[in-house]
């Protein structure tokens, strides 16, 4: 959450578009919230909002912010009639069914959101729009308070020495709390987000279920790639190379020589077992040096925008912040994915960093041992 822009507004007074001060609490949705983000209404019936990529980042970026919320309203001892979180949910027709807890401190990590039929209806709307998910997981990341921010930074250092969160006990409550929606109303129905260690979450929880062959739409803002298992992989990548380079300029004897076309077919990639996969997306900020590594250029492929890949090339759906905050508070932030003034491109279809991540999904399998009777 970015707490340096809400003493900016402290200082500065809450302001509105004509300038005239507004009051609330800095988090209040009203306050900090979408400027031009409509509610859904009858309207949405016969032209979807939800069918608009860009409404349903902005919408998911607000339930992620509701879930930092939830547990700021923890701590602060908020009930639901006066706590902050549920503004974020209700003008999109969505209820909270449950909280993820963690129990070593008592903390809010993410929660679970449902089409809320009855507040639907008050507004005459008869059906779900098209598009709307039924259920939504979302998990906050990092909160520097003095509750929580132990067992978040023990996260956070799991993901910078291990490249993983497997081993926490909010992986487990994340991936059992997908599992149940997906049980209930179907993967086509149900999305997962998180932003920064919640989209590192977020991400292995959703590609563990995408292993059992169950692909759920992912939401990954600002999710972290910095990790020193990375950092010593670049370092022996790099090696490699030189090494590869050395090898390459020695004479050799008895080696057979292939043409280029055989050496193009002989590099190591991902090798697809169908078309049909799982393609999470991703947003980021190349200001942010903790998801920056995404859009690298020594781990990237060229971006050549008038070039269509075919959907069994893409990896995941990157897109870059081309128009955003440069300060990294700001970068890293949340409020910038549902900020009117952003500008967004789809970067890249392939990242060696994605593809790295998601490689065990689409790798082919050993043929099975034969078994000798």
């Amino acid at each position: 959450m970015d707490e340096s822009a809400v003493e900016e507004k402290r200082g500065e007074g809450n302001k509105g578009e004509e300038g005239a001060e507004v009051e609330g609490h800095p988090y209040d949705f009203h306050v900090s919230g979408p400027r031009n983000l409509a509610s859904p209404n009858w309207r949405d019936l016969i032209r979807s909002s939800w069918r608009d990529p860009n409404y349903k980042r902005m919408v998911i970026a607000c339930f992620i912010q509701a879930v930092y919320l939830l547990e700021l309203d923890r701590q602060d001892k908020r009930t639901e009639e006066n706590g902050l979180a549920p503004k974020w949910w209700k003008p999109f027709k969505y209820k909270l069914v449950q909280t993820l807890v963690d129990e070593r401190d008592g903390s809010i990590y993410g929660a679970i959101l449902e089409w809320d039929r009855f507040a639907a209806l008050s507004d005459f709307i008869l059906l779900r729009p098209s598009g709307a998910p039924r259920a939504v997981l979302v998990l906050r990341g990092t909160l520097l308070k003095s509750s929580t921010i132990r067992r978040d930074l023990e996260d956070d250092l799991r993901f910078l020495a291990l490249e993983s969160l497997k081993g926490s006990v909010r992986f487990g409550g994340a991936f059992e709390a997908l599992k149940s929606v997906v049980d209930r109303f179907g993967s086509s129905n149900v999305c997962i987000g998180g932003h920064s260690l919640g989209a590192g979450f977020a991400l292995q929880v959703g590609k563990a279920l995408a292993k059992q062959g169950v692909f759920v739409e992912c939401h990954l803002f600002n999710p972290p790639s910095v990790s020193l298992a990375m950092s010593l992989r670049i370092i022996g990548e790099k090696a490699g190379s030189v090494w590869k380079r050395i090898r390459a300029a020695m004479p050799r004897s008895g080696e057979p020589v292939l043409d280029r076309e055989e050496a193009k077919d002989s590099k190591p990639g991902l090798k697809r077992l169908c078309t049909n996969k799982w393609v999470p997306h991703l947003y980021v900020n190349n200001s942010d040096y903790i998801c920056c590594h995404y859009t690298d250029p020594a781990g990237v492929a060229t971006d050549e925008p008038k070039v269509k890949a075919n959907i069994g090339d893409v990896a995941a759906k990157l897109f870059v912040m081309s128009k955003g905050p440069q300060k990294f508070l700001e970068a890293h932030g949340l409020q910038q994915w549902w900020s009117d003034d952003m500008e967004l491109q789809l970067a890249v279809h392939q990242s060696k960093l994605i593809n790295r991540q998601l490689r065990s999904l689409y790798a082919v399998p050993p043929p099975p041992t034969p078994v000798k009777s």
